[in-house]
Formats: C-alpha cells, structure tokens, sequence
C-alpha cells in the first residue's frame, strides 16, 4: 500500500505558552475526540470509512496556539473541551493530502505535564505502560487508539450506555509493569504501536479496561 493509499486523523491541541492544558486532561480529550467521532461521524463518514478500511488507525497530533489554533477551528472539524484541554479532531485525511493550514502546524513541542493529581478515575480506563516513555501528543494518539479498540470492542447497548455518559474516559499511567501486563493478558483491547516514531514496533503502550471489557479480544 503506498502513501496515496493511507489516510490518517488530524488531531490539533491548543497550547497557550500562559496556559497548556494538564497532560492528562490532553490525553483524556484527544480520546473523547476519537470517540466522538466514531459515535457520530455525521458528514465524514465516507472519510471515516476511507480511513478505517486501510487497517491502520494511525493518527497524528499538533499542536496550534493563537492565530494557529482560529484557523485550525474555521476547518470543518469538532473540538472536545475537557478541563483544562481543548483538542479538536478533524476528519480524516490522505496521508499526503493534509490541508494546508493543519500541515504547517507543529508536530513537537507536546512537551506536557501534570501539575495537580488527576481526579479518581471512572471505567473505561486507559492504562500506559510505565516502561515506556513517550511525549505528550504521541501519548494523546495512543489514547486515542485505546479507545478507539475499546468502542470497536463494545456492544451497541453498551457504546449507548457510554454515549450517555458523554463518551467519559479515564487515562492513567499503570502503577507497575506487572500490572500492566496482566491487563494485556487479560483478553483487553492492547495498542501494539506500528513504530513509525519514538516506540519501537510491537510495543505495548496503552490497554483499555472495564468490566465489559475483559475477554473480548485473543489473549497475548
């Protein structure tokens, strides 16, 4: 498959320089905004469908500020506003066709943080590896594709219990390694990462639990 072939999903997070949102926040938003999308994909859903039907769900994250970020908004597009994080999603693209205004923003500079706890998580929760070490717009698309495997996971009764509770998502860092690895021993929805950057192929970066969760997919 060449590149002409490949779409991917332009994700944009506003970073003021006075105000970045909390990397959790971030994560938390971008995921909501996968699945926001894949709950309604209303006008793009030949994008969506282009997009799903390679087999890959990659996608990318930029940031934007300022004058950046009002051009990223006047693109048809969604924006998730999530605490101290607003993030928006845009329907999926060529991988060489991006518009012209998301292709000139900033794929660095997601260098974010947490500088208060995070409240008590709530199911479904997406678990990083602690092993791994990752930025935060790559860590944002990881959520993203967590979530993604857990609503493709979920029944119809059960994405419309989650669509009632506005497609809420937890993400969290695993305490340990061991924790981690029993989860993805658990039959939960696992991202391998494709390697294209920072993790190498193969890589187990994030895994999605909930009670509905556990034993649907092949155990590792």
């Amino acid at each position: 498959m060449n590149d002409s072939e490949l779409y991917v999903l332009p994700l944009v997070v506003r970073i003021e320089k006075a105000a970045p949102p909390e990397r959790t926040d971030a994560m938390e938003a971008a995921a909501m905004a996968v699945l926001g999308l894949l709950a309604d994909p209303g006008d793009w859903a030949e994008e969506l469908h282009a997009w799903q039907s390679t087999g890959r769900i990659r996608k990318v994250v930029r940031r934007a500020r300022g004058a950046e970020w009002r051009r990223a908004v006047a693109l048809p597009g969604r924006t998730v506003e999530h605490r101290t994080a607003e993030v928006r999603v845009h329907p999926p693209v060529p991988l060489d066709g991006w518009p012209r205004d998301l292709a000139r923003l900033q794929v660095g500079g997601t260098e974010l943080t947490d500088t208060a706890e995070p409240p008590a998580a709530e199911p479904p929760v997406l678990w990083a590896n602690p092993s791994l070490e990752m930025s935060a717009g790559k860590a944002m698309a990881q959520a993203g594709h967590a979530a993604q495997l857990a609503w493709w996971a979920s029944d119809p009764g059960e994405r419309a219990a989650w669509a009632e509770r506005s497609l809420a998502v937890s993400v969290r860092t695993a305490t340990a390694r061991g924790e981690f690895d029993a989860m993805v021993a658990a039959g939960l929805p696992v991202v391998r990462d494709a390697g294209f950057t920072e993790i190498e192929p193969g890589s187990c970066t994030f895994v999605a639990d909930a009670p509905w969760l556990r034993g649907r997919v092949a155990r590792s």
